[in-house]
């Protein structure tokens, strides 16, 4: 099922990892505890929160994290405290109206009946144009003819606030940095930039763990 210069289902999300590229930008392996708040016009808003039992591990220059978070946390060491803040721009965009789709709800029929299982409100789904562009969009509403599908980050145009310690820092050993090939190739994902991921969800959630 595949349509020219559309978007489609995927049953399968794979993800081609050059570890050239990966080893040149490769610096530190980095675990750090935070509480990340969106801030909006009434107040400051929890989403997410990494603990130092439970921290968001990475390596950077690997894509797992934003490159902005990234940058914040380059020049600090293991004990160090952080609170920075990320305009929509540095972190998921603006919100894109226009990444709002409506797509034939014949598309995810199979075998001759609606796809209920994978397809309802609030699913993220793997999609796919002509042009082999892959998508994870969320499912905002079924209709007798339509399956409308949003495929802008859940944190698109939000202002991000992070606060937390670097539990420990090190530059990152060619095992490590293995490791994490390893993961990325086989679209393995250890959490969204700390919190808790599935499958399903995976990359659309958090400061831009597996889904960037």
């Amino acid at each position: 099922m595949f349509l020219p210069n559309f978007f489609v289902p995927l049953h399968h999300k794979s993800v081609n990892y050059s570890e050239k590229t990966m080893e040149q930008n490769v610096k530190k392996q980095f675990s750090v505890a935070y509480d990340l708040f969106s801030l909006e016009e009434d107040g400051r808003h929890l989403i997410e929160r990494a603990t130092a039992e439970t921290p968001f591990e990475f390596i950077s220059g690997c894509g797992v994290a934003l490159e902005a978070f990234e940058e914040q946390l380059q020049p600090l060491k293991s004990g160090d405290t952080f609170d920075f803040t990320l305009t929509p721009e540095q972190a998921y965009g603006a919100y894109l109206e226009e990444s709002v789709l409506e797509l034939d709800r014949e598309m995810f029929v199979v075998d001759g009946q609606f796809d209920r299982q994978h397809i309802y409100v609030d699913a993220v789904i793997p999609l796919q144009n002509g042009t082999g562009d892959r998508f994870l969009g969320r499912v905002l509403e079924i209709r007798s003819d339509v399956v409308v599908v949003d495929l802008n980050h859940p944190l698109a145009g939000k202002t991000l606030n992070f606060r937390g310690t670097v539990v420990h820092c090190h530059e990152a050993s060619e095992a490590e940095i293995q490791q994490v090939i390893r993961q990325l190739a086989s679209g393995a994902c250890g959490g969204c930039c700390g919190g808790d991921c599935d499958d399903e969800n995976c990359g659309n959630g958090g400061c831009g763990g597996c889904g960037k």
